[in-house]
C-alpha cells in the first residue's frame, strides 16, 4: 500500500524497491545455506562479516538474512553495532532463542539422556539422565525418545529432526552399531532404523540419525567449542566406559568408507596390559578409560554414580593421595603414547580431549605433552596444541548438528517459504 492507502502503481519506488529486493533475494537464495552456518557457528556476528564472509553485495546479505530471520531462525538487529565498512555500523546478527530445535538422545553405558538443542549448539532442555541401560535397545532407545517428546510438549518448540549419540561404531549405509562393547546390545544392531521408527512412532517430523558419540562430539567442539577454526582435529576422548577418537578434516568428519576409521580405542600401547573386550591387549581403550583409572588407584567402583563421575570425584579430590597420583600419572602415560602415535600418522594441527582425559590434561598438563613430544616426530618439531574439550553435553550438541545439517544445507527447503 503507498501512502494514501492505495496499491503501489507500476513505477513507484516502494513498488520498485519490492522487486529489486526479490531480485536480490533469489540471487541469494543459494547463499542461505552459508549464511545460516556462518551464523550457527559464530563465523558472522555482523552483517558486513556476512557480507565478506559470502562475498556478495551488502543488499543481497541484506536480503539473506532478511528471508532467515522471516524463516524464525536468525535475528537481526539494526541497532548500533559493530563497525561495518568504513567504519558503519553494521546489523548484528544472532540466532533466535525461540526458534526451532531438534531432538538430540545420547545412550551410554551408564545411563541415557534426551535434549532439546537449538541453533549455535545452544542446550535448550534436558530431560532427567537415566541409570539404567536394558540390553535391548528397543527398549532404551523407545524410552529416550518418549523423554525428548515429553520436553517438544512441554515447550511447544518446532523440531527439525533428531540425532543419537551411541558408544559404537556405527556403520554406513545402514546404521548399525557394528560392536557396542559396553552397551550388552548385540553387535550389528540396526540402531538408526530403530531410532527412526521410535522417532516416527513418538510423532516426531523430520529426519532421524545416529552416530558414534566421540565423532559427534568431535563436530559439535569443532563448530562451538574448542575445535573451531583446526582445519585437522584430532579429538580423543573417554565418557563412561572405553577411549574413542575422531578427526574431523576442514569441517567434515573423516568416517572412513563405512563409518569405522578412528577407532583409536583399540591402539595398543601396554603390550602386557589389560584383556580388551577386542581379544587383544593393553588397548587405550582398557588403558585409559574410567575404570582403568578407580582400578589402578585401587578403587572400587560402586553403583551410586556413573564410573566417570566417580573417576572425576577421585581425581579432584584425591590427588594428593600417592596412589591415586601414580594412577592418574600411568594413565596419562598411556594416553600419551597413544596420542603419540596418532600424531605420527595423522599430523593434525590440534588435539582436543574430552571426559576424563580433559581432567587428566588439568591434573598434569606438562607432562601428558612432554609424553607426546617425545614420542612423535611432528612434536619435536614444533608441539601439537592439546587443549581440553569445553562443551558441555558435547555428544548431544553433536547428536543435534546430525539433525540441524538438512536445515543447514537448504533452509527453504527442509522448513518451507518464509512467511
Amino acid at each position: 500500500m503507498n501512502g494514501n492507502g492505495a496499491p503501489p502503481r507500476v513505477g513507484d519506488a516502494s513498488s520498485g524497491s519490492a522487486a529489486s529486493a526479490r531480485t536480490r533475494l533469489e540471487r541469494g537464495r543459494g547463499a542461505l545455506g552459508p549464511a545460516l552456518e556462518l551464523v550457527h557457528t559464530g563465523r558472522a556476528p555482523t552483517r558486513a562479516v556476512l557480507t565478506a564472509e559470502l562475498g556478495v553485495t551488502r543488499a543481497t546479505a541484506g536480503a539473506v538474512a532478511a528471508e532467515l530471520e522471516a524463516l524464525g531462525l536468525i535475528r537481526v538487529d539494526s541497532r548500533p553495532g559493530a563497525g561495518g565498512a568504513q567504519g558503519r555500523p553494521s546489523h548484528r546478527l544472532a540466532i533466535d532463542e525461540n526458534g526451532p530445535v531438534a531432538l538430540a538422545a545420547q545412550v551410554h553405558p551408564d545411563g541415557f539422556r534426551a535434549a532439546l538443542v537449538g541453533l549455535g549448539g545452544r542446550i535448550v532442555a534436558t530431560a532427567p539422565g537415566k541409570l539404567t541401560v536394558s540390553e535391548d535397545p528397543a527398549q532404551v532407545l523407545g524410552a529416550v525418545v518418549g523423554a525428548g517428546a515429553g520436553l517438544l510438549a512441554e515447550t511447544g518448540r518446532r523440531c527439525v529432526g533428531a540425532g543419537l549419540a551411541v558408544p559404537s561404531a556405527v556403520a554406513e549405509p545402514d546404521g548399525t552399531a557394528l560392536n557396542p562393547l559396553h552397551l550388552a546390545w548385540p553387535a550389528g544392531s540396526p540402531v538408526r532404523a530403530i531410532f527412526e521408527q521410535c522417532v516416527k512412532d513418538a510423532g516426531i517430523d523430520g529426519p532421524a540419525l545416529a552416530g558414534n558419540d566421540v565423532n559427534l562430539a568431535a563436530l559439535a567442539e569443532h563448530r562451538h567449542g574448542a575445535g573451531r577454526g583446526a582445519q585437522h582435529l584430532l579429538c580423543v576422548a573417554t565418557g563412561h566406559r572405553g577411549v574413542g577418537g575422531a578427526l574431523v578434516l576442514d569441517g567434515r568428519l573423516h568416517t572412513g568408507s563405512s563409518g569405522l576409521a578412528l577407532e583409536v580405542g583399540h591402539l595398543t600401547v601396554n603390550p602386557e596390559g589389560r584383556a580388551c573386550h577386542c581379544g587383544g591387549r593393553g588397548c587405550l581403550d582398557v588403558e585409559a578409560d574410567p575404570l582403568a583409572f578407580l582400578t589402578a588407584a585401587g578403587r572400587t567402583p560402586g553403583p551410586e554414580v556413573s564410573l566417570l563421575q566417580q573417576a572425576r570425584d577421585l581425581l579432584r579430590d584425591g590427588y594428593g593421595e600417592p596412589a591415586v597420583r601414580t594412577a592418574a600419572e600411568e594413565l596419562i602415560d598411556r594416553l600419551g603414547l597413544g596420542l603419540a602415535g596418532l600424531v605420527n600418522i595423522l599430523n593434525p594441527d590440534r588435539i582436543i580431549l574430552g571426559g576424563l582425559h580433559r581432567e587428566l590434561l588439568y591434573a598434569d598438563p606438562e607432562r601428558l605433552r612432554a609424553v607426546v613430544a617425545d614420542r612423535s616426530l611432528w612434536g619435536r618439531s614444533g608441539g601439537v596444541p592439546i587443549l581440553p574439550c569445553t562443551l558441555d553435553h558435547n555428544s548431544l550438541v553433536g547428536a543435534a548438528e546430525l539433525a540441524w545439517q538438512p536445515v543447514l544445507d537448504d533452509p527453504l527447503g527442509t522448513l518451507g517459504t518464509a512467511a
